[in-house]
């Protein structure tokens, strides 16, 4: 990926969670935790960056997996496990954002 992307992706987030925070004030009695909206903000971003990278690292294994294929039939199964590998990433990132709104 390009530098100039990668600074403007990282300071589109660094600008998003400066945006996000807020006064400290003292805390009351039972009131703890995040609020909702932050909760919905962090579950997004958890699950669209590992979405995101998983769809970027599946677009370079699946072209190298093809054109292994195509030079050796007989290596579709390991092609299918790097396959895998790479979509977990997605699945990580759906258990992350389940595991913070169930917080």
């Amino acid at each position: 990926m390009k530098p100039i992307v990668l600074l403007l992706s990282f300071a589109a987030v660094a600008f998003t969670a400066a945006g996000l925070t807020d006064m400290a004030f003292a805390q009351e009695e039972g009131t703890g935790g995040m609020s909702d909206g932050s909760k919905l903000i962090g579950a997004g971003i958890a699950f669209g960056v590992a979405a995101g990278g998983a769809g970027l690292g599946l677009g370079q294994v699946g072209a190298a997996g093809l054109a292994v294929i195509s030079e050796n039939p007989a290596l579709q199964s390991k092609v299918f496990i790097f396959v895998g590998m790479v979509e977990s990433i997605a699945i990580y990132g759906i258990v992350m954002m389940f595991i913070i709104l169930g917080q």
